[in-house]
């Protein structure tokens, strides 16, 4: 079927998304405003009949000095990505955005590849052979994701290589945590037994978790700021959380929480939670130093969870890890605090490129890289 690609507005966007069961969060129209660096465009893909049948936010970086962008979907479009027909979806996308002056196309396939379970991450993680997680038999694949990637490179399109790119790009690997058909008691049984002792503590403690609001933003951002000197990671400034809670609550009420835990009235622990449909994100997290007894940071993730089972999310993303499970790597922390959950690390296809010009998009990747 041949589909017709234009732009469309921000109310036909947002309407088409709420037909989805899931749509990432980088893929509504209210991400525009957050990414206001950018330039945006809402595209709709029609078909024969006329019917709005994909959508897509697309985030337009010049190159300085030239009339020419990348053009840029993260996690995105919202395509049919299981089509044995991926050419008639992509190409007019492709020549909607030659004709909108893009050098590069980057594009974010949802498609799961591979997923570890969380007790083979954990024997990943014992065996001192064993370094990244992609070397371990996974516990499922996708065929699907096969016929995506054979497509993509039949088409020219090409994964960004390891440790490179804009430093624009999403996680490729994740871990989340299935939630569909359980209730508290079976997500909490999931759990680890460390997992399950700390939420216990933490109520022992006294530490409380609500929501708060925009008002409390500059709280999260003082943990944000010990927590990023203790964990050596990139600030963004504090202007973005509120741009990012404006723009995401104009557009649902309940798009985007703020999460505090405090223990005797300080405030231990923060995180910011998204949700679109049934899929729901840990997105930003920060935690005091002091007191790390009281577990401030079981208990809010726990809350987090829960309320995303209440609201009937079928997932709960803990976002971005590597697959690295090497013992002497800085990230081999991060990925036993999440396997903690009893959830599962999966990979993804990730972001694939298609250079419109070569010699541009190599000068553009030099210019990112030098931003840091």
């Amino acid at each position: 079927m041949a589909f017709r690609v234009r732009v469309i507005t921000a109310s036909e966007h947002a309407a088409f998304n709420a037909t989805q069961p899931a749509v990432s969060f980088l893929q509504t129209p209210a991400w525009a405003s957050v990414k206001s660096e950018w330039g945006s465009q809402s595209l709709g893909w029609f078909d024969d009949r006329g019917r709005l049948v994909g959508a897509g936010l697309v985030l337009y970086r010049r190159l300085p000095g030239f009339r020419t962008s990348l053009a840029y979907l993260p996690e995105g479009p919202v395509i049919d990505w299981v089509s044995d027909d991926l050419a008639g979806w992509l190409d007019p996308l492709v020549d909607h955005l030659k004709r909108s002056g893009a050098f590069a196309v980057r594009i974010g396939t949802t498609t799961a590849a591979c997923t570890w379970s969380a007790e083979t991450v954990k024997s990943a993680i014992a065996d001192p052979e064993i370094t990244r997680l992609s070397d371990v038999p996974p516990d499922s694949v996708d065929d699907t994701a096969d016929r995506v990637r054979t497509q993509l490179r039949d088409l020219g399109w090409r994964p960004p290589k390891e440790e490179e790119g804009f430093s624009a790009g999403q996680p490729r690997w994740v871990f989340q945590v299935p939630l569909a058909g359980k209730d508290e008691d079976q997500l909490l049984k999931g759990m680890n037994q460390l997992w399950r002792r700390n939420i216990k503590k933490a109520g022992k403690a006294g530490v409380t978790v609500t929501q708060g609001s925009v008002e409390d933003l500059p709280g999260f951002y003082r943990l944000y700021l010990e927590t990023a000197k203790r964990d050596h990671f990139v600030l963004r400034p504090f202007s973005y959380f509120p741009a990012m809670f404006e723009a995401l609550l104009a557009e649902d009420k309940d798009r985007i929480r703020l999460y505090l835990a405090h223990h005797e009235g300080d405030l231990v622990a923060a995180t910011v939670w998204i949700r679109v449909g049934g899929h729901a994100w840990y997105s930003y997290g920060a935690s005091a130093t002091a007191k790390r007894e009281v577990r401030g940071s079981n208990a809010v993730q726990w809350k987090m969870m829960t309320d995303a089972l209440a609201a009937g999310c079928t997932v709960y993303n803990l976002r971005g890890i590597t697959d690295t499970v090497d013992k002497n790597s800085p990230h081999l922390g991060l990925i036993q605090f999440k396997v903690g959950t009893g959830g599962e690390a999966v990979e993804y296809l990730g972001e694939w490129d298609l250079p419109l010009n070569r010699l541009l998009y190599k000068a553009f990747d030099v210019y990112m890289s030098r931003r840091g």
